[in-house]
């Protein structure tokens, strides 16, 4: 069998914090932990895998995640994503392919959100 995609895993120092971060953020809920908290996993509402959060040391800027919205939601996800923790990185922008901006997540793991024209 040959590998494949499974689900993104961000280190941090403080798992609880993030999951609570990335569980509002995108509507996921708990369905994995380990080691009291040392491993969290986080599924959407079909019970998918998508986001793992392990207790570690964090490297910002190695990868990011695209989270999408629709056209006409894209000032009110901002808004919702900030007031959830999220920091801008830089002033939102409207491109040829759509509306984007550069946010981090509490621990500085970088995310862009994206509104596709």
């Amino acid at each position: 069998m040959t590998a494949s995609f499974d689900l993104v895993t961000l280190d941090t120092p403080d798992t609880v914090a993030l999951a609570s971060f990335w569980s509002a953020a995108l509507g996921l809920h708990e369905v994995e932990r380990e080691d009291i908290d040392r491993w969290i996993v986080l599924a959407d509402s079909d019970g998918q895998r998508r986001i793992g959060l392990q207790r570690g040391a964090t490297k910002v800027g190695s990868v990011h995640l695209d989270v999408a919205c629709d056209r006409d939601a894209f000032d009110g996800e901002l808004d919702r994503l900030l007031a959830l923790g999220a920091i801008a990185m830089a002033t939102p922008r409207r491109e040829p392919y759509g509306s984007i901006v550069n946010l981090a997540d509490p621990d500085g793991n970088l995310f862009d959100l994206c509104a596709y024209a």
